[in-house]
């Protein structure tokens, strides 16, 4: 179902039920008292503590929803992680949960994005106040999600694994064995699947995921380096063989690789002179790599659930979605899929929804798209990257030469590999801007994406205009105004940072 005709409630901005924005990162969210709780073990049951699992608990928790996430792994963030790069529009996303700036702290921001030898992408022209790929390790960005969902209150279940799972009209019951081993049961109104790959949720609401393995016998390796990269982010693709190297910071190194000469099953011994010669073939060197500390062969695949929706369960990344490395947009789709859902899945909870089923429907209807054009775009990226053929490579050559000259057709590719670029369906009326994503801005309560910090949607308005008809929304309503005197609109923001109306604003 359209967004348009999910989100009908009153009109009416009640000022007095705002929370002022105090800056700090665990926010009181308006309403928390109305959520309808009913008798189950939480109101929300998440099955995985990944990055898409931990954004989603966090949300949801701020905003007074009783949360439980089951983690099969024991309590402690694995080091042993394949992203390594943050884009744009998700660290606005962890910018609207007072995030983002401690990330990019502790990273390597880097303003051009090289896929290959000869694409590179200039993300220093994205309309962002991120305008770069932020280099640190997937277990910093999960490292700062965790801590927020510890403090909103979010019930954590490690050692824990799902065993199969029901639904009815009301609620989810989930068969569960605990860190001792033993049977259990939790009741919730709603279930998320961010179990990754393997989704055990998934497998228990027997859903396909149709798709291909797109590349088969990576390899991937820590170690340290006794020649430093020139680059932070050192990646190449040449003949029938590509690289990856990446800084954890501390002094080791992730390598990912791949040789079309060696394509073996995932438990096929690896050792790392297999890796030293990857490297060689596609970096020109292996910059001595030594003391590995854990390496590893795996395949790449590039799959689709067809809904990720069932009744009252949900599948969020890599559980719904996988893609191929090229682009590194696999975390960051996730937890795009959570910012998505989180707000939908309040709205509902605390009644605000005037049509629940058309707002979660909502999410399907507007991510499954992304899903689909990610794992489109990063696939045709690595099949570029292996080009074999004489055939091949002159189109890869025309294809790279077209996006590096062209600056439209560069800014579209950095728009959308960042995330910046994605849009879904306009809103309820029609306007240019309906269902883009909001650009920040300084408004005379702060910055906007600080105002989403409440988990409201967010009105704003030109300095000394009467209230505008806005449409009618699902939740409260944070009021602000424009400090720029040449705006003479009014915008309607949903709590994930996307505009859901523009139009004219009364007069004063």
């Amino acid at each position: 179902m359209p967004i348009r005709s999910a989100l009908r409630l009153p009109t009416s901005v009640d000022q007095q039920a705002l929370t002022p924005y105090d800056g700090s990162t665990a926010v009181a969210r308006p309403g928390e008292a109305d959520v309808q709780h009913t008798k189950t073990d939480a109101d929300v049951l998440i099955v995985g503590s990944g990055p898409t699992g931990l954004l989603l608990a966090g949300d949801l928790a701020a905003a007074g929803i009783r949360v439980t996430l089951v983690e099969r792994r024991p309590h402690g963030i694995s080091n042993m992680t394949r992203a390594f790069g943050v884009h744009a529009r998700t660290l606005e996303v962890l910018d609207a949960r007072g995030l983002a700036d401690e990330l990019v702290d502790k990273g390597a921001p880097r303003p051009r994005l090289r896929l290959f030898n000869r694409l590179s992408l200039d993300l220093g022209r994205l309309p962002s106040r991120y305008p770069y790929l932020l280099i640190t390790p997937q277990y910093e960005v999960e490292r700062l999600l965790e801590r927020r969902a510890l403090a909103a209150g979010v019930d954590f279940r490690h050692g824990t694994e799902l065993g199969g799972l029901r639904q009815d009209t009301d609620t989810v019951t989930a068969e569960i064995t605990g860190p001792e081993g033993g049977p259990g049961i939790l009741t919730a109104r709603y279930l998320v699947g961010a179990d990754g790959i393997r989704s055990a949720v998934r497998t228990a609401l027997g859903l396909p995921f149709p798709g291909v393995s797109a590349i088969r016998s990576m390899v991937l390796a820590d170690v340290r380096l006794a020649d430093e990269p020139e680059e932070m982010l050192t990646v190449n693709g040449v003949g029938d063989a590509f690289a990856f190297i990446a800084p954890f910071g501390d002094g080791w190194y992730r390598v990912m690789g791949w040789n079309r000469s060696r394509q073996v099953p995932d438990d096929e011994p690896v050792d790392l002179d297999e890796v030293r010669e990857i490297a060689r073939l596609a970096l020109g060197t292996d910059y001595g790599m030594h003391d590995a500390r854990w390496i590893s062969r795996f395949h790449s695949d590039e799959r689709q659930v067809p809904a990720y929706r069932s009744g009252r369960v949900f599948l969020a990344g890599d559980a719904a979605h996988v893609h191929s490395p090229a682009g590194g947009q696999g975390m960051n789709t996730g937890v795009q899929d959570a910012a998505n859902l989180s707000w939908k899945l309040v709205a509902v909870l605390r009644g605000d929804a005037g049509d629940p089923d058309g707002l979660l429907d909502s999410y399907h209807s507007e991510r499954h798209p992304v899903g689909a054009s990610v794992l489109r775009s990063s696939g045709a990226a690595v099949r570029l990257a292996m080009a074999r053929t004489p055939l091949q490579r002159a189109f890869r050559a025309v294809v790279t030469r077209l996006i590096g000259v062209i600056r439209p057709a560069s800014d579209r590719a950095a728009g959308m590999i960042s995330g910046i670029g994605i849009a879904y369906g306009t809103g309820p009326a029609a306007h240019r801007t309906g269902g883009h994503r909001a650009p920040d801005a300084v408004l005379d309560r702060g910055r906007l994406y600080e105002l989403l910090r409440h988990g409201s949607f967010v009105l704003v308005t030109p300095r000394g205009a009467g209230a505008p008809a806005a449409p009618e929304v699902p939740g409260p309503v944070t009021t602000a105004t424009w400090t720029d005197p040449a705006r003479r609109t009014a915008i309607l923001v949903r709590p994930d940072g996307y505009v859901y109306w523009e139009g004219e604003s009364g007069e004063g």
